[in-house]
């Protein structure tokens, strides 16, 4: 009969408690026992309390042929019990092992995996490696770049402000050539419309002068009417109209005076407007025109008045 030294599952659900027996090879995990050698409590925290182990009565299992599971095999060479069927597994797993080292294949799934984790450490490392190597070049690239354009920018700067002051001394010196010019041009005009002034204060002066000497042969004919009429005295009529007459050429002399008056005022305003860009021959004719036609009236009211006069003798 063969005979295997396993464990047996009792306790409750996330209590496990497991018992170390001696069980025929052919009987189920719960099935019947041929002896209990102790028990196995992996929720105890204290180590020597997790085992407890008939060590005289395993020694006589394992004596007499017994095999023992993977972890009851554990248990005992925990508690210090050495049997063949575990150096024997240590001694094909260490074979195994080798071969499959030789083959370049893993023994375990423990270092599979390790070695996927390494393998994906060293990728991980490559790729940061490389990523940090192209973040540097781009970063070495932007900073040239930075670097180029702030030289094309400075020198640009430089450039704009070599052409700003020599645009600069331009407008100074263009500036200082248009005021110089306007000076000149201004004084040139006050020139001008100073002689204008001049010119204008003489022809107004010598009309002047023309309506005072009308005024006077005005004057002097009517003090020769006057005597004319003392002299006749023939009637205080006659003495009478011959003062109404002389009257109504004071009255013609002072219409002649206001009219040459408005003539001086449209004159100077003539003036005033020649200086604001008039047309300057244009006025001085047309108030000449119009002192001629106050003389011609003045000239003809008194002839008028000469021509009654004889009437009016006559009618006497």
């Amino acid at each position: 009969m063969a005979v295997k030294l396993r464990l047996k599952r009792m306790g409750r659900r996330h209590r496990p408690f497991f018992r170390i027996n001696a069980i025929d090879a052919r009987t189920p995990r719960d099935g019947r026992i041929l002896e209990k050698l102790g028990h196995y409590d992996p929720i105890e925290k204290d180590p020597a309390k997790q085992i407890v182990l008939n060590r005289e009565r395993a020694e006589y299992w394992l004596s007499i042929g017994a095999v023992p599971s993977d972890t009851v095999s554990q248990i005992l060479l925990r508690q210090g019990i050495k049997h063949k069927y575990a150096e024997e597994k240590a001694k094909s797993r260490a074979q195994a092992k080798a071969i499959a080292r030789t083959k370049g294949k893993f023994f375990t799934k423990a270092e599979k995996i390790a070695s996927e984790k390494k393998a994906e450490a060293k990728v991980k490392e490559a790729e940061e490696k490389a990523k940090t190597e192209a973040e540097a070049a781009k970063q070495a690239e932007e900073k040239a770049k930075a670097e180029a354009e702030a030289a094309k920018k400075a020198e640009a700067e430089s450039k704009a402000e070599v052409k700003a002051k020599e645009a600069e001394e331009k407008a100074n010196a263009e500036a200082k050539a248009a005021k110089k010019a306007e000076e000149k041009a201004k004084a040139a005009k006050e020139a001008e419309a100073e002689s204008e002034a001049e010119v204008k204060a003489k022809d107004v002066e010598e009309k002047a002068n023309a309506e005072a000497a009308t005024a006077k042969k005005a004057e002097a004919k009517v003090k020769e009417a006057e005597e004319k009429a003392k002299t006749e005295a023939e009637a205080e009529v006659k003495t009478k109209e011959i003062k109404e007459k002389a009257e109504a050429v004071k009255k013609t002399e002072e219409k002649a005076k206001v009219e040459a008056e408005a003539i001086k005022e449209a004159e100077t305003k003539a003036g005033a407007e020649e200086k604001a860009e008039a047309e300057p021959e244009v006025a001085e004719e047309e108030a000449e025109q119009e002192e001629d036609k106050a003389e011609e009236e003045a000239e003809a009211n008194a002839e008028a008045k000469e021509e009654e006069n004889p009437n009016e003798e006559e009618k006497e």
